[in-house]
């Protein structure tokens, strides 16, 4: 039975235990939930009723990248997902993802999805982009980013081949690593919405929206 880690890069986010309790609620049992604290300095006693549910790792602020990265070294899984600690997973997001999976061979997918607000509320039909061929694919991806990192399940084997996150981009680090992966893998697209992505004014891309304005 194939084991999958998911990791939860936390900083002072509020809905961190909405994150967990989905997870800790996942229709599929064999998973590792790395949650990599990135030096919060709030909310941290959120994740103290899940401790004996989840791998705790502590660091000093280093960015989402960062987190992410360490969260790989420590993940025994044989697949990798990410869930950003204001998000939201469906129960059957990993089982459903995992079979569609196995079933085409794919060592890289990602997932159609819902956003919603502060509150939880759905706020949009459901997204997700998948175009028809490899090269429309590239062309796509060449004028911005498509695939939503939270909805996506990678094998772990993929990263031995093109590496992990660049730490040194806030925004992009997602972006710039499916890049690197299109160029060698197959993407695979599930059409379901296994994920609920949360728009709000504290999300790392609006806090971000400067840097990407700049470069």
């Amino acid at each position: 039975m194939s084991k999958i880690s998911i990791i939860v890069p936390f900083y002072n986010c509020p809905y961190i235990n909405q994150a967990l309790d989905s997870l800790v609620n996942q229709t599929y049992k064999n998973l590792e939930i790395i949650v990599v604290n990135d030096g919060s300095t709030q909310y941290s006693e959120k994740v103290t009723p899940y401790l004996d549910k989840i791998k705790y790792i502590q660091k000093e602020n280093g960015g989402t990248a960062s987190a992410l990265n360490v969260g790989i070294q420590h993940a025994t899984g044989d697949y990798i997902c990410w869930l950003s600690s204001d998000d939201i997973y469906y129960p059957k997001k990993t089982e459903v993802q995992l079979a569609f999976m196995k079933a085409k061979n794919a060592l890289f997918s990602h997932t159609s999805y819902y956003c919603i607000n502060e509150k939880g509320v759905i706020t949009s039909r459901a997204l997700g982009i998948h175009p028809p061929n490899r090269l429309e694919l590239i062309k796509r991806m060449s004028i911005g980013n498509i695939i939503n990192g939270c909805s996506v399940m990678i094998n772990k084997t993929v990263f031995h081949h093109i590496g992990v996150f660049k730490e040194k981009l806030p925004y992009t680090h997602d972006y710039d690593l499916w890049l690197r992966i299109i160029q060698k893998f197959d993407v695979h697209y599930v059409p379901q919405p296994l994920l609920l992505y949360r728009v709000h004014e504290q999300m790392g891309s609006k806090k971000h929206a400067d840097y990407k304005k700049r470069n």
